[in-house]
């Protein structure tokens, strides 16, 4: 049997074909080549068409299928992997009311923050184990408060993958996962939250059925399957946010493993089996994908919201011409600590570690005399892996203290530059693995439609392709470097 894994980032969408039997990708595709638009209506805003994520699907999955031909019929389940906290609202005809408010938007926050003072602190962490802060549920509320007659004619609201598969399936449903990613799981008692629905003015009924991330989830109609070269009939058996199923297509299934990615934004991902909560809320905890009520697994989440994204606007800003190969290049050729040039990377919307403050990007001590385009690339670098620290010793207070971070062979964690710099500051290992969210979520879909007999089995194929370990000396540079960065920061933080 072939898998099909999609994955709907902010960026773009990626789709993968995998041989369920040697666990290898057979074919793999993105779009668009560009990243995909965010718009931003007002300061703080970000937001999405879900429209135009269903048409970079359809073009990324006619370019994935196309070199396989007819071996496209062996394809025999579907798994989403989708871009966590967004809010999609579809009224009874299943169109989408307004564009997607996506996970980096600021606009809910101080909505959050006053459920959180309202509701009660002790309330909210013993029971959701998260500030309300600006998740799923807040936005909806923002929509209620600022957009009333549109609120009036919502008939589900849907995270982004379920949104993509309603379209290919014609059901509404979301995931237990999910529920608790958007802020309406009680975690002491194990069931949507009464009291985030009454405070919110949320009509229950305005959320999909959940499922479990891997089951049987819907079948691809007739319609769908004309239109996009796929058997009519296929099973979307597996859906998770992104970052669970980054942690998945690692096999960080099991307390103790930690996972991390360098996308858009960074995150670390660690799975522990004890209900825990940071009395700051700066890190979150949501049901991991392979939760159950007797085998608990739930996943601690650290998100930097400006860390690749970063990189990406470096490129669009000083490196027309350059690939990022390039740009990884020119930094490689500088000495660690760039010649005192540091960034703020924080300027992709409020960051949750920072209790949701927006603190903005910036950058220090540029001489106009020494410093060049290199030395931008690598104090960029330099400064995410800063960040990456500040995020760990946050982690480090709940009990999650990893030696080795598992990572895929993707977007920043494509430069040695920032490998070594980000081992030589944490003093971890850093081992790659030849994997990413869509090869991730086809092996998803394989453990949900029963085709693996085990977890375990769907890991064949999944193989080590890089190891980075601390270097003494560049610990000791970027050691001090972290503390004139981590200055700076408080400087910023507390001005």
């Amino acid at each position: 049997m072939l898998l099909l894994g999609i994955d709907l980032g902010s960026s773009s969408v990626k789709v993968s074909v995998v041989d369920g039997e040697s666990g290898r990708a057979l074919s793999s595709a993105s779009y668009p080549s560009s990243e995909m638009e965010i718009t931003a209506p007002r300061p703080g805003w970000a937001e999405q068409d879900p429209e135009v994520w269903w048409r970079n699907f359809t073009l990324a999955l006619g370019a994935c299928l196309k070199p396989l031909g007819p071996r496209s019929k062996d394809i025999g389940a579907i798994g989403i992997a989708y871009q966590m906290h967004g809010l999609v609202a579809v009224d009874i005809n299943r169109k989408v009311l307004r564009p997607s408010i996506i996970w980096c938007d600021s606009r809910a926050v101080e909505i959050g923050e006053r459920a959180f003072e309202k509701m009660g602190r002790d309330f909210c962490l013993h029971h959701l184990l998260n500030s309300p802060g600006n998740f799923t549920a807040s936005k909806l509320a923002w929509v209620r408060e600022n957009e009333p007659g549109l609120f009036k004619r919502i008939y589900k609201i849907m995270l982004p993958g379920d949104y993509l598969a309603m379209r290919l399936t014609d059901e509404i449903k979301t995931s237990f996962s999910g529920l608790s990613e958007g802020i309406f799981w009680d975690f002491m008692r194990g069931e949507i939250s009464e009291e985030i629905l009454d405070y919110y003015g949320i009509p229950a009924g305005l959320l999909a059925d959940p499922v479990n991330s891997f089951s049987i989830q819907g079948h691809l109609t007739p319609s769908m399957s004309e239109e996009l070269g796929l058997p009519a009939g296929i099973p979307v058996s597996y859906r998770a946010g992104d970052q669970p199923n980054n942690a998945l297509s690692l096999n960080v299934l099991h307390p103790g493993e930690v996972a991390t990615t360098a996308g858009t934004s960074g995150v670390i991902y660690g799975v522990t089996d004890i209900t825990q909560f940071d009395p700051q809320s700066r890190i979150n905890t949501f049901l991991h994908v392979n939760h159950t009520e007797r085998i608990p697994r739930l996943g601690v989440l650290l998100c930097i919201n400006g860390t690749g994204i970063l990189n990406s606007w470096l490129k669009k800003i000083t490196g027309a011409g350059l690939s990022y190969d390039q740009m990884n290049d020119l930094a490689a050729e500088v000495e660690p600590g760039s010649d005192g040039l540091t960034f703020l990377p924080f300027g992709n919307g409020a960051e949750r570690m920072f209790q949701n403050k927006d603190l903005g990007a910036s950058l220090h001590g540029l001489n106009f005399n020494i410093h060049q385009q290199g030395h931008i690339y690598r104090a960029a670098q330099e400064s995410i892996a800063f960040s990456f620290r500040f995020g760990l010793e946050i982690m480090k207070e709940t009990g999650i203290n990893p030696s080795v971070i598992r990572a895929g062979e993707s977007n920043m964690f494509l430069s040695r530059v920032f490998r070594e710099i980000l081992s030589s500051l944490t003093s971890t290992v850093i081992t790659l693995y030849n994997t990413d969210g869509a090869t991730g979520a086809a092996r998803g879909a394989g453990i949900g439609c029963g085709y693996y007999s085990s977890e375990e089995e769907a890991f064949n194929g999944l193989e080590i392709t890089g190891t980075s370990e601390p270097d003494s000396k560049l610990s000791m540079v970027y050691d001090s470097r972290y503390m004139e960065w981590l200055d700076m920061l408080e400087n910023q933080l507390y001005e």
